[in-house]
């Protein structure tokens, strides 16, 4: 009986040893693939058990989370969510994060250090924390409700300090739609990848596009920071076509006058000949440097999620320089990058890193990091950004953008009408880019850029003054009343 029960107990000794070597190999050494597998849920459950922090404009949250009651306890709303989808993104339970819901995860997800339960033991917070942002409603709602139905996009920005008062990209979608993992996430998912329009892409800083006569602002700056032109009214305009170097390629202007205009006429008319010609004058080099100072052919702007990257070419012909000149051949802006040429302008020549999120903080308000102005620098004398203003003046006043005018505002603006497509068969591009000030404030206090892709007009009749400006005004009006 003794020996049966030393049987017995030496038999239990090598079971459990076996469960401890076991348990060991599944603890140790095959950890890595179990807490990757797709099979584990562990992760996903304790992240959607927390409700996730919000998104707050105008100091009120535009998102929320709904107790669902399922393994995945929480899931994510939208408040207006086509509105403010360009800035949220989406926070889906299948498909993942995109834009603030994906650079600001660990804030709103509650997995940040500072937002810790027991921070010595690393222990998660209870809710999310909060991600403040520096969008203006007013601002956001005028461009979003002057886009319309229309494909395009806005983007309003503070010159003095960076700061995004506005961000639209239509068509839009709902982002609630994707929030939960069940079969209409799922329907909702395929529906908005299989659109035409990509509802999903923000337009407004990952779309490039041609920016057409609104880069001649850059194409000014150029000329007067190379002394190519001294004078606003220096007469830059010549007779007849522009034959484009080594080519048989003739440009032509709507308007004959623009063979003896002035810079300050050329501007306001919008005289194609006249900045193909400075751009030739200026240089590849030159105007690449001040392209680049504006922003062009930056990889790393983040504002915080990236920004698709605005182009101009130091690698070309005569011919192509020209075209790039006046924001045609391969030059390309996204419509954010053309807010900060307009800011560089209102701002005096410095221009600033442009940011979307203004602070972070607990679920209780308790501040725990801060964005702030950032990456201040100087991109054309002031002397210059002086003139460029004069300039960009007078185009509301006399020239091609008067319908941005604002009654009881000083209104700088910039229009184009970009070709696009094989051959340029495509519908323009209708662009405004403009800055505002009250009548009596020193400094401007928005800059805006516009874009309209499909405007519902005859081919010829669309143009950025009078698709584009009214949108801009809208948005400069409510800016400036907030």
């Amino acid at each position: 009986m003794t020996r049966t029960v030393r049987h017995a107990a030496v038999f239990c000794l090598l079971l459990l040893a076996a469960l401890l070597v076991n348990a060991a190999r599944v603890q140790v050494f095959d950890a890595g693939a179990y807490e990757h597998s797709p099979a584990n849920r562990r992760a996903d459950i304790d992240r959607y058990h927390r409700a996730r922090g919000d998104i707050l404009v105008g100091g009120r949250p535009v998102t929320g989370s709904m107790d669902s009651g399922g393994r995945l306890r929480h899931e994510r709303t939208y408040a207006e969510g086509p509105l403010y989808a360009p800035v949220t993104g989406f926070a889906s339970q299948a498909y993942g994060t995109t834009l603030l819901e994906h650079t600001e995860d660990d804030v709103l997800s509650g997995s940040h250090p500072l937002l810790a339960a027991l921070p010595l033991l690393g222990g998660p917070a209870d809710r999310g924390g909060d991600v403040v942002t520096t969008i203006e409603p007013a601002a956001q709602r005028a461009a979003f409700e002057g886009l319309g139905d229309r494909k395009g996009a806005v983007v309003a920005l503070e010159p003095a300090t960076g700061r995004i008062l506005a961000m639209v990209s239509t068509p839009s979608y709902d982002p609630a739609e994707l929030s939960s993992n069940g079969p209409s996430a799922a329907r909702a998912w395929r529906r908005l990848l299989a659109d035409a329009d990509q509802p999903m892409l923000n337009r407004a800083a990952r779309q490039t596009y041609p920016p057409g006569s609104t880069f001649k602002v850059v194409t000014a700056a150029a000329a007067l920071e190379a002394r190519v032109v001294r004078d606003l009214d220096q007469r830059v305009g010549e007779p007849g076509p522009y034959r484009l170097p080594g080519t048989d390629t003739e440009l032509t202007d709507e308007r004959a006058e623009c063979g003896r205009a002035t810079l300050r006429q050329a501007f306001e008319w919008s005289c194609n000949t006249v900045f193909a010609r400075l751009g030739v004058r200026v240089g590849a080099q030159r105007m690449a440097r001040t392209a680049r100072g504006f922003g062009f052919n930056d990889d790393g702007l983040r504002v915080p999620f990236s920004v698709a990257r605005s182009t101009f070419d130091a690698d070309v012909d005569p011919a192509q320089l020209a075209l790039s000149s006046i924001g045609q051949y391969n030059t390309r802006a996204t419509p954010l990058q053309m807010a900060r040429v307009a800011a560089a302008v209102a701002g005096g020549g410095l221009t600033r890193t442009p940011y979307l999120v203004e602070r972070t903080t607990t679920d209780g308000g308790t501040t725990i990091g801060r964005a702030g102005p950032r990456g201040l620098r100087q991109v054309v004398r002031p002397s210059t950004a002086r003139l460029l203003r004069e300039l960009m003046t007078g185009v509301i006043t006399d020239g091609t953008g008067r319908q941005a005018a604002i009654a009881g505002a000083v209104v700088g603006g910039k229009t184009g009408t970009a070709q696009h497509g094989v051959g340029n068969t495509g519908t323009p591009y209708a662009w405004f880019v403009s800055w505002a000030r009250g009548e009596a404030e020193l400094e401007p206090r928005v800059a805006v850029a516009v874009v309209v892709e499909d405007a519902e007009a005859d081919r010829g009749d669309i143009t950025g003054g009078d698709v584009a400006a009214p949108v801009a005004r809208a948005v400069m009006a409510a800016a400036l009343s907030s």
